[in-house]
């Protein structure tokens, strides 16, 4: 009987390892060789990780962009976001100060472009693409959302991502932009390089997160907030704002994780109905 049970337990495992089998591919160009050979910077950093379950089909994927000022920082897959059934893409981008906006802005389109046009070769589906990303990430990820004409460049409509759920996003200008342009972090700044010039009410649904406004980096959560109402008054109808009390910006992400993934998997069932 001990041997029977044990031998259970082994065919248990086995299986279960076999059910959530995952594959990842490095360091793969999100852009053409063409133009990777024109530029030595863009071909050694615009690069992505692609982890995606090997046994099964029309699964979500998430864009996940790393953050760090848009200065530091490198693709990433959080271990927060593995063996959850979904693939994960990490994507690496041209940094402040060797290249200035809108470059890093263009790497962000270039790397959703990527993944819209060959997820299904992957096992994937292209109509559960969610993008995402903490801080200078998260920036990333609703610059391309909501000014649609980055993606437009790749003939894909910006609407056809399932959803944008930013971790502590920047909705005004970067500060690093402003930096750029020899301004102070805390001088604001509303144009064309900031999520809130871009509201509009045909979005995609919109989860966004913060930590305490008490603990954030600068005005991040007032600024999210600031979003959240503009878009109502837009007329969008799916941006839903959380401030997680008690978190500061680096620590916030852990957290939001759950609350990413639980968007994931409901808006993924809403739409394979």
């Amino acid at each position: 009987m001990k041997q029977f049970i044990t031998l259970l337990l082994v065919i248990a495992l086995a299986t279960k390892t076999k059910a959530q089998e995952y594959i990842t591919k490095n360091d793969i160009s999100y852009y053409a060789d063409s133009s990777n050979a024109k530029d030595a910077y863009m071909a050694t950093q615009c690069k992505l990780e692609l982890y995606y379950p090997a046994n099964k089909k029309d699964f979500a994927t998430i864009v996940w962009f790393h953050g760090g000022g848009i200065t530091v920082g490198s693709k990433e897959l959080p271990e927060q976001l593995k063996n959850q059934g979904c693939a994960v893409v990490g994507v690496g981008y041209r940094l402040s100060p060797k290249v200035k906006a809108p470059a890093y802005i263009e790497d962000a389109a270039a790397a959703v472009a990527w993944v819209f046009k060959h997820i299904t070769e992957y096992g994937g589906s292209d109509k559960l693409i969610f993008v995402s990303g903490h801080s200078a990430g998260g920036y990333l990820g609703m610059m391309i959302t909501l000014d649609k004409k980055y993606l437009a460049k790749y003939a894909i409509d910006a609407n056809n991502i399932a959803a944008l759920i930013p971790f502590s996003g920047q909705a005004i200008t970067h500060f690093t932009i402003r930096q750029e342009r020899g301004m102070k972090a805390t001088q604001p700044v509303i144009d064309e390089y900031a999520p809130l010039y871009h509201v509009r009410a045909d979005a995609p649904p919109m989860l966004l997160i913060t930590g305490d406004r008490e603990m954030e980096l600068f005005g991040r959560y007032e600024e999210n907030a600031y979003l959240e109402r503009m878009m109502k008054l837009a007329g969008h109808k799916k941006t839903t704002l959380y401030e997680l009390d008690g978190f500061d910006h680096g620590g916030m992400a852990v957290p939001a994780f759950p609350l990413l993934l639980k968007e994931v998997a409901a808006i993924s069932k809403q739409k394979k109905k």
